[in-house]
């Protein structure tokens, strides 16, 4: 008698499976990354690479890879009420989420440029760090960006954050709501944005009335809403209301000292576009309790550490994702056959992973520069100017370009790019939120008018950091010296129409620099040749002839 089951097999085994690449799964993230490798070493880092080689091989393990996967299909849950009908204001997430997050504060993702752990590169190490967790999954790096950037927030006010600083910086990963004092680690998250207003952070209508309060002051209970609060489950929040001396920046727990909960109300959870892992929430405050952080009135300048940190996370992040996109693509083209060849020997698809992997080590090492910024800012006036300016300049122009590289990896793919099971559509996906968060691209742009106009010390600096690549290549000089012409003789009324062009040049400019300093002559030599050359295609793919993209190919993933 024939098997039944094998008998329907059978009639389905119409063919074999050929011509598909294996699994991308079990290669290390950052050994097999000459550019993050090299970045880390050249500025300053090297203590950490046992450390980020462990972590490498996590990030691209097969284990790691799935936790991404699943994180983002089975999203987060909002739970207002528990069974009973009281409040609770919780939300839910897979046990996935929690693996990330496990891996991320493990490795020091939040903390390490705080922790003082070496004389030199904290920054770049955490940098590094940062940027290998993202690629395992980008959502999960957003209560990890904030609790790195409320650190140092928090720190300038220890007679009020006293309680809670040293187990923001512990590497144990405590998830749920209990008081402070009962867990080995905590989570920072952020509250800025309202209804009528997203970066117009001064239209913000949530009131902070002073009140004695037993649980310590500079005591305040806010009463008001804001309109995307991410990491609702985070322990702790940076929150800005309008005291009655104007704007202020506070300090609201979730957990009162006392065990009870504040007064902090969940409404809804955000449907986004990607980030879907990560829970970005609606919240409603009546007389929550609150810590005042610096004087009334100056909440601004009081909370813009934090934004300048989490800008920065915003260029790794992208960096990161371009990274992970690239590698995709490549090692799809390796194994991929089209018309009798692989694809990795077609001319024009050497053409576009070349290009990208151009575009993916720009950015990296932009990063990175900016990291080693971080480091020396305290003691060195041009690194202080570089971190704040920079930050802009490189948050502009490399979220900018995230989404277009994540489109053009997938399409490499082909079809096998555009469905969910390849990684590729949430890669894509979370590119824009990188863009958005923390200010849009108008913003960032006005932002570096507004530091060259009212510092000209910051536009000075900036020109050295580009003259450091002066004689490196003649299309750089060339086109640093039509900017600083173009610069000089444009009106302020004139700046402002053309901000994006001018800030998208600054990028391009030190972008070029960094490579010819930093960076093999060939990708050097090709970036000059395709991003500052006046006849310069604008898609991937538009290298000009001469270009030895081999290097290059071999470069951007060591496993050819």
């Amino acid at each position: 008698m024939v098997n039944r089951v094998e008998h329907a097999a059978g009639l389905h085994a119409t063919h074999m499976v050929l011509n598909q690449p294996p699994p991308l799964v079990n290669y290390n993230a950052f050994t097999q990354d000459q550019t993050l490798m090299d970045c880390v070493r050249s500025e300053g880092a090297d203590w950490a690479e046992a450390r980020l080689t462990e972590l490498g091989a996590l990030v691209g393990s097969e284990e790691a890879i799935d936790w991404g996967q699943t994180a983002n299909t089975s999203v987060p849950v909002l739970r207002t009420h528990d069974r009973y009908g009281q409040r609770i204001d919780e939300v839910a997430f897979h046990p996935a989420w929690h693996e990330l997050l496990q891996m991320s504060v493990k490795h020091g993702a939040h903390s390490l440029s705080w922790r003082q752990e070496q004389s030199q590169g904290n920054h770049v190490a955490r940098a590094a760090i940062f940027y290998l967790c993202t690629q395992a999954e980008a959502g999960h790096g957003c209560p990890i960006s904030m609790t790195h950037a409320a650190y140092p927030v928090l720190r300038a006010y220890p007679e009020v954050t006293a309680p809670w600083l040293p187990l923001l910086i512990t590497n144990t990963y405590d998830p749920g709501l209990r008081p402070a004092q009962e867990k080995r680690g905590l989570l920072c998250g952020m509250g800025m944005t309202e209804k009528q207003g997203g970066s117009d952070v001064r239209a913000n209508t949530t009131q902070a009335r002073p009140v004695m309060w037993e649980h310590g002051e500079p005591a305040y209970v806010l009463t008001g809403h804001k309109w995307f609060c991410s990491a609702p489950m985070s322990d702790l929040f940076l929150v800005l209301a309008q005291a009655p001396g104007g704007l202020t920046c506070f300090l609201l727990p979730r957990i009162l000292p006392d065990g009870t909960r504040n007064n902090f109300f969940l409404q809804r959870l955000k449907d986004k576009l990607g980030n879907r892992s990560n829970a970005s929430s609606e919240v409603e405050f009546v007389d929550a309790w609150a810590l005042r952080l610096g004087e009334e009135g100056r909440g601004v300048r009081t909370i813009i550490e934090m934004v300048n940190c989490t800008r920065l996370d915003c260029v790794l992040g992208t960096a990161a994702l371009m990274r992970q996109g690239v590698t995709q693509a490549i090692h799809h083209a390796t194994y991929r056959e089209a018309f009798g060849r692989c694809l990795l020997e077609q001319p024009l698809m050497r053409n576009v992973l070349a290009d990208m992997a151009i575009e993916s080590d720009a950015a990296t090492i932009l990063a990175f520069r900016l990291a080693h910024a971080c480091d020396q800012s305290r003691s060195d006036a041009h690194e202080s100017l570089i971190q704040r300016l920079g930050t802009a300049i490189a948050k502009y122009w490399v979220t900018k370009r995230g989404p277009q590289l994540a489109a053009e990896a997938l399409e490499c793919l082909g079809g096998n790019g555009y469905v969910e099971e390849s990684g590729m559509p949430r890669l894509y996906r979370e590119m824009p939120v990188n863009s958005v968060w923390e200010g849009s691209g108008n913003v960032i742009c006005l932002d570096v008018l507004r530091s060259i106009s009212k510092d000209p010390q910051a536009l000075d600096a900036f020109l050295a950091e580009i003259a450091r690549g002066r004689c490196a290549d003649q299309r750089l000089d060339r086109a640093s010296a039509r900017f600083q012409h173009e610069l000089v003789g444009m009106a302020p009324e004139e700046r402002e129409w053309q901000a994006r062009r001018l800030v998208e040049r600054m990028a391009l400019l030190w972008q070029a620099s960094l490579l010819v300093q930093h960076a093999p002559s060939e990708v050097a030599d090709a970036f000059c040749a395709s991003r500052l050359a006046e006849e310069s295609g604008h898609a991937f793919g538009t290298l000009p002839a001469g270009v030895d993209v081999e290097p290059i190919l071999t470069r951007a993933w060591s496993a050819l």
